[in-house]
């Protein structure tokens, strides 16, 4: 199958001229393999050879040898090998000579230590619009930050097509399945997290049925700043009894830990007026499509639920603009302040600059996103964070262009990295 391009391939190429080694974190099935082969000059499957497995556990130098870059493919299968790794990108003093692959974030610890300045961590995700072929990337967040005047686009399109982008995601294997296949697989996906996954990074005792409540509640929630306890009482029944607060978050901590569910940050920012901004997180699913499977939301049934739609919508958008953000070192966060005013992300690079986002899916819901993000402009302490380099609207209409107020509106299927 024809390799597509992805947005980290140039952020790979660069750490693999500036480390000895780089570990490409991501969750099963985004395309991290795939994408490191595309670099790789020999590799090793722990996953799926048993006998490369042996060797890595009883033979780490002679696994180490092959030609560089040489990809260790889930790495995090047999833990000290991060070790030997490290080890041997000190003995060597080479740039560019492992590629690690993992599906399951594993933090430093006794066994494995640091690999500050040795290992570079990046992260990958599923597919971007843009890198699927969805959007024409016709308006870039990069030339946002570098103020390149914003110029209108187009992208004709169904809103059908965006609820099928959805219900499939940016799965690469995916790309070419119709929805209906697509769920299917993606079902079998989230079964094998709540049976399998989960018990690869976490001694905890699981619970099936509650990790599965778990995640409907997540999808049901997605994009909000539900409380724990909240979501506790959500996933207790009859037949489970009522679960603590304590348990829902370690189960939660699992999924952060396998790339399911990533935090959106709260926005620290200095304002002028005496709202208080809030510090809780959202909580957004890696790729939208799992949040739909499980809600055993059909495009059909998104269609007549226009709401959940939205919510989900938002996940997706969310997803593509820490890909997009990422490319260039930016970050994404919400804000949400004491007055009530909400606002769906804010992308800030590495020099302080930011853009402000709402996220709809029509157009009638623009002149009161329009509305916020100038009051947020109005609030925030120019002389700390300096003025915005966008105020945009992002929807899943077909048209980008620039409001009399200044206030931009993107199509979805405009923006790219």
């Amino acid at each position: 199958m024809e390799y597509r391009k992805r947005i980290v391939d140039e952020q790979l190429s660069r750490a693999l001229r500036a480390c000895g080694a780089v570990l490409i974190e991501g969750p099963r099935a985004c395309g991290k393999t795939v994408t490191a082969m595309q670099l790789a000059k020999s590799s090793a499957n722990l996953d799926t050879d048993d006998s490369q497995r042996l060797i890595a556990e009883n033979a780490p130098a002679t696994f180490l040898q092959g030609e560089t870059p040489r990809l260790i493919d889930e790495w995090q299968i047999v833990k000290p090998i991060w070790n030997h790794v490290r080890r041997e990108v000190d003995n060597r003093q080479a740039v560019g000579q492992f590629i690690l692959t993992g599906s399951a974030q594993s933090p430093d610890d006794a066994i494995t230590h640091s690999g500050a300045g040795r290992i570079m961590r990046m992260r990958m995700r599923p597919m971007s619009l843009f890198e699927s072929g969805f959007s024409n990337g016709q308006i870039s967040l990069r030339s946002i930050f570098e103020q390149v005047p914003f110029a209108g686009a187009i992208k004709e399109f169904n809103f059908l097509e965006v609820i099928d982008r959805v219900c499939i995601g940016g799965w690469p294997a995916l790309q070419s399945k119709k929805v209906v296949v697509a769920q299917e697989i993606l079902e079998s996906y989230l079964e094998d997290v709540v049976r399998a996954d989960f018990s690869s990074i976490t001694d905890v005792a699981k619970d099936p049925e509650k990790i599965r409540r778990i995640i409907r509640s997540l999808a049901r929630n997605v994009g909000s700043e539900i409380p724990t306890a909240r979501l506790a009482s959500e996933v207790g029944s009859i037949e489970l009894g009522n679960i603590k607060g304590s348990t829902v978050e370690t189960y939660i901590d699992v999924l952060r830990g396998l790339m399911i569910v990533e935090d959106l940050p709260a926005w620290p920012a200095h304002l002028r007026s005496k709202a208080v901004v809030r510090r809780s997180l959202k909580r957004y699913f890696v790729d939208p499509s799992l949040a739909a499977v499980a809600l055993a939301a059909s495009p059909t049934k998104l269609l007549n639920d226009l709401k959940t739609f939205g919510f989900l919508f938002e996940n997706m958008v969310i997803r593509d603009l820490r890909i997009y953000g990422q490319s260039f070192g930016a970050r994404v966060f919400h804000y949400r302040d004491s007055s009530s005013l909400e606002i769906d992300a804010i992308v800030e690079d590495n020099s302080g600059a930011w853009a402000a986002f709402e996220i709809k899916l029509g157009n009638s819901e623009v002149d009161k996103a329009a509305k916020n993000l100038l009051k947020l402009a109005s609030q925030i302490d120019e002389t700390s964070f300096g003025k915005p380099r966008l105020l945009a609207v992002i929807t899943a209409g077909s048209g980008s262009y620039v409001r009399p107020d200044g206030v931009a509106v993107i199509s979805i299927g405009t923006l790219g990295p």
